[in-house]
């Protein structure tokens, strides 16, 4: 699969690097979208792994607001952004009273006692190691979340080819696996609407739902094997995988931003891991 033509810088950079993602004007405030998917993936790991082996509650207290600070200011304030936002906190607090109320009495009963019920106790050391393990947790989530709502499946597959070399064989594949999702979407629309129009919904109740779930899954395998049988046909005829290179239509670069948004994050990380052994 190659291209005609220079590719322009316009079609190189514009919004999202996936082309059939929705469009992201520039903005200094919107930086995530224009960094390259790579980048976003890179300079949260090494926090993430990092937050596995703490146990204060501070640092993934840190690091829970760095994340923040960056989807703040880094993606569009969207409905989606805010149900996440909003979530993660509730999140931390189930799982904080959670794991209070499941740490051994016998490892914390010389901490102050918090709550008395009967002969039941919460201990302040409990409750310290709930709010520990669930500010980890929610750190580790927000920071996922920075390469979670900036990027695209179809950008990363696109990174990993043009950066990492990965074959873009098996690149593309996924690639194109990525498009079978919508396609199943509308698919399953279509069997649905079918089925209402024959009359064949089956009824109510959890298993009539049952029942038309297995009626969809056989279409839906015959739908899949026809759309794949096509996609081959189209690389076949095509020369797909007959040469070692591909020519790129949609690039994805690595940009100086790339390398400072990535340096940047890595030194605020150990700036933050390094405060709680400097005092």
């Amino acid at each position: 699969m190659t291209v005609t033509g220079p590719v322009t810088a316009a079609q190189a950079t514009r919004g999202r690097f996936d082309p059939y993602a929705d469009r992201v004007e520039a903005s200094p405030l919107r930086f995530l979208y224009g960094i390259n998917p790579l980048a976003s993936l890179l300079a949260p790991a090494p926090a993430m792994l990092g937050l596995v082996f703490v146990r204060d509650a501070a640092t993934p207290a840190a690091f829970l607001l760095l994340a923040y600070a960056v989807l703040l200011i880094g993606v569009r304030f969207t409905p989606r952004l805010v149900g996440f936002l909003l979530a993660v906190p509730a999140f931390a607090a189930v799982l904080a009273l959670s794991f209070a109320l499941w740490t051994d009495p016998e490892r914390v009963d010389q901490s102050v006692a918090v709550w008395r019920i009967g002969d039941w106790t919460l201990y302040g050391g409990a409750l310290e190691v709930g709010v520990a393990t669930g500010l980890r947790i929610a750190a580790i989530v927000s920071l996922a979340l920075i390469a979670g709502l900036s990027v695209t499946g179809p950008d990363l597959v696109r990174a990993m080819v043009q950066q990492l070399r990965v074959p873009y064989r098996i690149g593309y594949t996924a690639l194109a696996a990525f498009r079978f999702v919508p396609r199943f979407g509308y698919e399953l629309d279509v069997i649905r609407q079918a089925h209402r129009v024959r009359g064949a919904h089956g009824g109510r109740g959890p298993f009539a739902a049952l029942r038309r779930w297995i009626g969809y899954v056989v279409p839906l395998l015959a739908g899949a094997i026809r759309h794949a049988e096509r996609v081959a046909l189209a690389m076949d005829s095509r020369a797909f995988g007959a040469y070692p290179d591909r020519t790129e239509r949609n690039l994805v670069p690595w940009r100086p931003r790339d390398t400072v948004f990535t340096l940047a994050f890595w030194v605020a990380s150990a700036v933050l891991f390094a405060a709680p052994l400097a005092r």
